[in-house]
């Protein structure tokens, strides 16, 4: 049975959680956190046997004091974000959980009483495919945080020690995001919701100094707004139907479920920082780099993409569907767009993630099988590519105390290994016949049958993809002097989680056909009643690409060895300095330099920023308005 499995994803790290936050010792987070990721990664695969069927699996899994701890656990909260939006006085954050609890008690005391669920868990392949993402990916960066958030503290003298509460909050959300996953209680699933909300405030916040608290209060404005949403969908769809369950509110007539389907949609668009809600996730990055890599590019954001995939087949051939698909085009385009202008890292990588959650929303506004079965590609490759991407730059931070791209020159000579995965993640992201190309490459093929004119919008915002990340591998790659090669920051529990991450880029594309045909596939015969078929020869194709692309990282494996620097042509004024100096016109000694080009008054981060909060607030109106009409 998969229900054991199930319960204990969702509590087992609650414990864990409990027993680190109550740990003072730093040597015992490795005795904890290593054994309890290598547990959770595991019993997450084994969910692979019981995903098997076709048919989705349905669990009761009631326990009379499932509801009241969760009733009290909300109270608890929100008097705790009661007390800090009083302190910061943040009247907004304290007006929305007023608001959210108040209605909350009103319904569980009034007409939530008959309330009856008859299916509180379930499983199916897209679940399942949830499920891996969170335990495996999420393990794999709870374990590479431990080594960082030591040498975090290290650099960071002036920011309190307090990894009990960081470890404790990151166990406490990847159980949340587990109940997010496999929750058919649409009331259970927003109690997971919210916790993982409050979760993500308290890790931005984790340097407690003024930005870091200015922009977690800024992230939990947005998704307490969200979740505001969430639960008046929730609670007037039960109202109207008598449904609490999602897979019977899917079953419902389309009129029936538009309305809650656009607040749920609203809800997931906040979640995945969709326009106007991005600029939450950008302040996010102010976190611990494992904070951005699990919560704000793996995980956390992608419940929201999840959330809005799973209400496709209604948004199908709607207006509300092709309002929240424009609400996604526009965020790809724009996010695409602000990433050529940026030079941080991890604003870059911040940015592309807004913008490919922007492509995921757009395939669910879109809601054809063709445009589902690309969305759930894109979940699979963006959580793995964009999680190496984020810890390769955290520990190339820590190596040379900066993420400024023009700083990471030479970085196949100086970071070899890291360099090797750098550029493993960065082909990942743009790079046939890597899994985020073929997605989009579906995404444009059912785009053009759906609506042709957000075609346009895809094509504009892949070709910025494309300019933003050759930029980023030119600088790992070029060589303008000689450097000495110098690793020494990163430990072994980190290269492990590095590596694995790498090899599962590159592995999950070469079982590519196996992944769509057990996971997405059975997915969409639930729902659609038929297939996307890919084609033999197309697959045949893709097979050999990959080889090739296999076949690239190694070249570069003793690149630092066997590379000789020699003098550059600078049209003969070069001094005696090699190939970094020549002379000026005035025989003044300049260094030579190679930068890139970030086209500020083009594609300048307000600008652009200020044009989509616009678009995307009048698209986002209409989504509630035509829900509600």
């Amino acid at each position: 049975m998969a229900l054991p499995l199930l319960v204990f994803l969702i509590l087992f790290p609650v414990v864990v959680a409990v027993l680190l936050g109550a740990n003072r010792k730093a040597s015992l987070f490795p005795a904890l956190v290593y054994p309890t990721a290598g547990i959770l990664m595991i019993a997450s695969l084994a969910l692979i046997g019981h995903g098997a069927k076709v048919q989705p699996s349905f669990f009761t899994a009631h326990a009379p004091w499932v509801e009241p701890f969760m009733l009290i656990a909300e109270v608890l909260l929100a008097i705790y974000l009661c007390f800090l939006a009083f302190k910061r006085r943040d009247m907004v954050v304290g007006a929305f959980v007023v608001i959210q609890t108040a209605l909350l008690l009103a319904f569980h005391f009034g007409p939530g009483k008959e309330v009856h669920v008859s299916a509180n868990l379930f499983l199916d392949q897209f679940s399942l495919m949830m499920g891996l993402i969170v335990g495996v990916i999420g393990g794999l960066i709870a374990v590479y945080a431990v080594g960082y958030m030591q040498d975090f503290h290290h650099h960071h003298h002036n920011v309190k020690d307090n990894r009990p509460l960081f470890f404790a909050l990151i166990f406490l959300f990847l159980s949340a995001m587990f109940g997010v996953c496999f929750s058919n209680n649409l009331f259970w699933m927003f109690f997971f919701w919210e916790v993982t909300t409050v979760c993500s405030f308290l890790l931005i916040r984790y340097k407690q100094d003024e930005q870091s608290i200015a922009n977690a209060f800024w992230a939990l404005r947005w998704n307490l707004l969200g979740g505001l949403a969430f639960l008046i969908g929730i609670i007037y769809l039960y109202l109207t139907t008598g449904v609490a369950e999602l897979n019977k509110m899917l079953l419902l007539s389309k009129m029936a479920v538009l309305l809650p389907v656009a607040l749920l949609s609203f809800a997931g668009m906040t979640k995945s920082a969709q326009l106007p809600f991005s600029s939450w996730l950008v302040g996010a990055m102010v976190a611990p780099t494992p904070v951005s890599a699990l919560l704000h590019s793996s995980t956390m954001v992608k419940a929201g993409v999840y959330l809005v995939l799973r209400f496709a087949c209604v948004l199908e051939g709607t207006t509300l569907g092709l309002l929240v698909a424009i609400v996604g085009a526009i965020t790809f385009l724009i996010g695409s767009f602000i990433c050529i202008s940026q030079n941080d890292a991890k604003k870059i990588l911040a940015y592309s993630t807004i913008a490919n959650l922007g492509l995921i929303i757009l395939c669910a506004g879109v809601g054809t099988p063709e445009a589902v079965w690309a969305g759930m590609l894109l979940i699979i490759f963006h959580a793995i590519s964009k999680g190496l991407l984020f810890l390769c730059v955290g520990s190339i931070e820590h190596q040379t105390g900066s993420r400024q791209v023009e700083d990471m020159t030479a970085l196949m000579v100086r970071m070899p290994k890291v360099g090797v995965m750098v550029m493993i993640g960065i082909a990942g992201m743009f790079v046939a016949p890597f899994g985020m190309l073929i997605s989009k490459w579906v995404v444009l093929r059912a785009v053009i049958d759906a609506n042709p004119l957000l075609a346009i919008i895809l094509i504009f915002g892949s070709a910025a993809t494309l300019f933003f990340w050759v930029k980023w591998l030119g600088k790992v790659l070029i060589v303008d002097r000689e450097y000495k090669t110098d690793e020494n920051t990163v430990v072994k529990a980190q290269w492990f989680v590095l590596m694995s991450l790498a090899a599962m880029t590159i592995f999950i594309c070469a079982l590519f056909s196996p992944v769509a045909k057990f996971l997405i596939e059975p997915y969409i015969l639930e729902v659609y009643g038929r297939l996307m078929p890919i084609g033999s020869g197309n697959m045949i194709t893709m097979s050999i690409m990959l080889t090739l692309v296999c076949m690239f990282p190694l070249t570069f494996l003793r690149y630092d060895k066997g590379i000789k620097v020699v003098d550059a042509y600078l049209s003969g004024a070069n001094t005696a300095n090699k190939s970094v100096q020549f002379l000026g016109s005035l025989r003044d000694v300049k260094d030579m330099e190679m930068k890139n080009y970030y086209l500020q008054g083009a594609f300048g981060e307000k600008s652009l920023m200020r044009l989509g909060v616009i678009l995307g607030v009048l698209f986002v109106i209409a989504v509630i308005v035509i829900g509600a009409i």
